[in-house]
């Protein structure tokens, strides 16, 4: 075949062989295992068992994912045996085998994806950026073998170190299943594909005939292709052709000496790169890439690091368009945010710009001409062109004011309920587990006693869906309606705000029945008061009720303290001088007792969403969660998308905002219900 990589092909349902004894990729100044002729030649092997033999220094991360893969998706049970040597990304194809074994002294090295390149900072910032993308990619099919975490495997893929492997370290890292009887790596097997790696065990040096001290690049022998040398020829083969060899070596040699100056050639005007040329090419150890390696270290030798080190990632034309678009609608809308009104500042080139100013511009960065449209025709062809940023540029004031809406919109139930997250809109369980009590004393005998595990509690919560659609007409646009949908969404905001308060108070107003049968205030759960408005003797009241609450199991009290008085907007004002109070304000003979609940509550409520006289004390929510709101995956801010499949005729803005409450449990509450009837 003329390939470092051999199909020992059979009769069809037999086992096959195969040996990919080289570098992996395609190459122009050696023999290489190309993933453009192996998944051919391997999906067409008809067998239901192959066993690959692997000796390779690496190569290509794209070829060998590509074999990789090519071995994954063959229906036939796939053995890998490791023979000498599988570094770099060979030892990602190893990983394709659904059993691995090492021969006692070959070896494993796995590092971080690798190369080199030209250019300006951009481009070498995306180099950096693609080299991490191959070892996200390459890091499943580690962690498929090995069992090993996904930031563990990553971890070496990105510290820039080289991890070699003994047959037995390979065991111990699961990346292996077996280890096999020695198949030696000859004296003769090249060191020149080693001269790509940082470092070298001493054991592989060893193995192959070299003291470790020797693997710099200058004392490696030269091979055109890192194979282990064959077995030598019965007495009766057929003579070795010398002069053959000879014309191989030549060959080999021009062609590293031509694949150099490829290399060198774009910088051939450079200081030191003529004399460095002169000394790659005259180097018969250095292959073509570690002499581009080199070339690319002499020209970065004067460099300094951007930002005193730092990788900074630079805002692309594209984003700052965007940005200062959007900056500029929000200024003009008079959007509010916490920080106060969103301003554009004098350096945005589309400050004072109307929405048609911006359509226009959008559609001049798509390199779209607008002369000769008229108005409708120039929205129409911003919101409909693929290639326009218009639709993104209102996605993103839009979004931006309904969140800062949503922000300042003034709340209650933050206050007094907890905050969870549900990872999709099935009921949630919330359990409460019981507590053991104390503990006995031994027997008569000295013997311990059984203590029974109590049963827990469960309660459960929904999350489901609210949400509205903004439509944006083309005559909206034209006539710089600002109002039409960025006040529309600074309202929907507010409106997303009110209905998680609006739910709260209805579910508390609904007295919602529990697991147990049994409403959340129900004299069986000892959490209801004797009637009376806020006072000392009532504030006092609750206090008791809530301390002899007990666990779930029923053997210890729970001792919860009251923290939060939530009640109609008309008691609001009584219950803070109560609470506030130094001297007891009930006291009718104006002696001035100590009030005996002074503080007794951190923070007190009070809503007009409540009716009639009732009134509640809660404990803190992180120490006792009565009323809880969960929200999909834990994004508690409504989301705003742009609709696909709007109409010419404008676009379509979905919001939504997925969350549920609930009550899962009473003991960290009481309800009184105020003023008994006359």
């Amino acid at each position: 075949m003329g390939s470092p990589y051999i199909i020992r092909a059979k009769a069809a349902g037999e086992a096959q062989e195969v040996f990919i004894y080289g570098d992996i990729g395609e190459s122009w100044y050696d023999e290489s295992v190309a993933a453009k002729d192996f998944v051919r030649e391997i999906a067409a092997l008809d067998t239901t068992a192959i066993t690959v033999r692997l000796n390779s220094y690496g190569g290509s991360v794209a070829d060998g994912l590509a074999i990789y893969n090519a071995l994954k998706r063959h229906p036939a049970a796939i053995h890998i045996s490791i023979d000498g040597v599988a570094a770099s990304i060979a030892s990602l194809i190893a990983m394709a085998g659904d059993t691995v074994e090492i021969a006692d002294n070959a070896l494993m090295m796995i590092h971080a994806p690798w190369g080199y390149a030209g250019g300006n900072s951009v481009a070498m910032r995306e180099y950096a950026d693609l080299l991490d993308t191959y070892a996200q990619a390459m890091t499943s099919s580690y962690v498929a073998k090995s069992g090993m975490t996904n930031d563990a495997v990553l971890a070496l893929l990105t510290d820039g170190a080289d991890h070699w492997y003994t047959a037995n370290e390979a065991l111990a890292a699961g990346w292996v299943d077996s280890v096999t009887n020695p198949t030696p790596v000859t004296a003769s097997a090249s060191l020149a594909g080693l001269s790509r790696f940082k470092s070298l065990p001493s054991a592989l040096a060893s193995r192959l005939g070299s003291p470790a001290a020797s693997t710099s690049e200058k004392t490696m022998p030269l091979s055109a292709n890192p194979v282990a040398a064959p077995a030598p020829a019965p007495a009766s083969a057929t003579p070795v052709d010398e002069q053959a060899i000879v014309a191989r070596g030549i060959k080999a040699e021009a062609d590293r000496r031509t694949a150099i100056r490829a290399s060198f050639a774009r910088f051939q005007n450079s200081e030191g790169v003529a004399a460095l040329l002169t000394a790659c090419e005259n180097d018969t150890t250095l292959s073509a890439q570690a002499a581009g390696e080199k070339l690319l270290a002499h020209l970065g030798r004067d460099a300094t690091p951007v930002a005193g080190g730092h990788v900074v990632t630079v805002e692309d034309e594209r984003d700052k368009f965007r940005a200062a678009a959007t900056e500029s609608v929000l200024a003009r809308s008079s959007v509010q945010t916490k920080d106060g009104l969103v301003r554009a500042t004098g350096a945005n080139p589309y400050r004072g710009h109307t929405l048609l100013d911006l359509a226009r511009a959008s559609l001049a960065r798509a390199n779209i001409r607008t002369d000769g449209m008229d108005k409708m025709q120039i929205v129409a062809a911003a919101f409909t062109q693929s290639g326009s940023d218009f639709p993104i540029l209102l996605e993103n004031a839009m979004h931006k004011s309904l969140q800062a809406a949503y922000a300042i919109a003034a709340d209650t139930w933050t206050r007094f309920c907890a905050r969870g997250s549900v990872s999709d809109f099935r009921a949630h369980p919330r359990y409460r587990v019981g507590s053991l009590g104390n503990l006995d004393s031994l027997s008569e005998l000295g013997e311990f006693k059984n203590k029974s595990i109590p049963d827990g509690e469960k309660a459960a919560i929904t999350a489901g869906t609210k949400g509205n659609i903004i439509n944006l007409s083309r005559q909206a646009v034209i006539n710089d309606d600002l109002g039409a949908f960025v006040g529309l969404a600074t309202m929907l905001g507010r409106a997303a705000k009110r209905t998680v308060e609006a739910d709260v108070y209805a579910l508390l107003a609904s007295n919602p029945v529990m697991k147990d049968g049994n409403p959340l205030f129900h004299a069986s759960h000892g959490n209801i008061g004797v009637a009376a408005p806020p006072s000392v003797a009532s504030f006092d009241e609750a206090r008791v009720l809530m301390a002899k609450q007990k666990d779930v199991g029923g053997n210890d009290f729970l001792d919860l303290r009251p923290a939060i008085w939530l009640g109609p907007t008309g008691m609001g004002g009584d219950a803070k001088v109560i609470n506030g109070a130094e001297y007891d304000p009930d006291t009718s003979n104006k002696l001035q007792k100590p009030n005996k609940v002074r503080g007794l509550f951190s923070d007190l409520v009070d809503s007009p969403r409540l009716d009639g006289t009732a009134w509640y004390a809660f404990a803190n929510p992180v120490d006792a969660p009565v009323i809880e709101v969960a929200f999909l995956d834990g994004q508690d801010q409504p989301f705003l998308e742009l609709e696909n499949g709007f109409s010419v005729d404008g676009a379509r803005y979905k919001v939504r905002l997925d969350y549920g409450t609930g009550a899962i449990d009473h003991r960290g509450a009481t309800m009184n219900n105020g003023t008994p009837p006359a």
